[in-house]
């Protein structure tokens, strides 16, 4: 039970860095082309792809990694790495839920309006990605926590 679990638990990791991380490149991409109807699409796309992939697997990452510690007798709070990684997954979900979406929820709009400024979306961009990037880099400080299991 506790390496299906633990496969179940990289899987979502894998899916919600993944997503994440393609997210930022397909914003990226599009923002070169200053196209108002591209980034508004690319906004669109990156939102529901949060709705599919992100956000289930936040749940399916919790679910499974605090199984995956119970059955195999890890306390959490008592285990450094298992704690610091949940800290640092905190911090990702509150970047995310007060700074990444509604900011993506912003662009999306910014871009869908008539008289596009571009230089206004670029502004809010930087800003989206400055809060996705702390939205990537903890979780991901995270996965090297729980895959090196440092002594904490």
């Amino acid at each position: 039970m506790y390496l299906w679990l633990k496969l179940l638990h990289v899987l979502a990791v894998v899916a919600f860095l993944g997503n994440i991380v393609t997210g930022l490149f397909w914003h990226a991409h599009a923002a070169r082309t200053k196209d108002p109807r591209l980034l508004a699409h690319t906004m669109d796309g990156i939102i529901r792809s949060d709705r599919l992939f992100t956000i289930p697997g936040v749940l399916l990452i919790v679910f499974a990694g605090v199984a995956t510690a119970m059955v195999g007798g890890l306390p959490l709070l008592g285990t450094g790495w298992i704690l610091w990684t949940l800290v640092l997954f905190i911090i990702s979900g509150v970047a995310f839920g007060f700074r990444v979406a509604p900011l993506q929820r912003q662009l999306r709009s910014l871009a869908q309006t008539d008289g596009f400024d571009y230089d206004q979306y670029h502004r809010l961009a930087r800003r989206w990605e400055f809060w996705g990037a702390i939205a990537l880099l903890t979780p991901l400080g995270g996965f090297v926590l729980m895959t090196l299991k440092p002594a904490l």
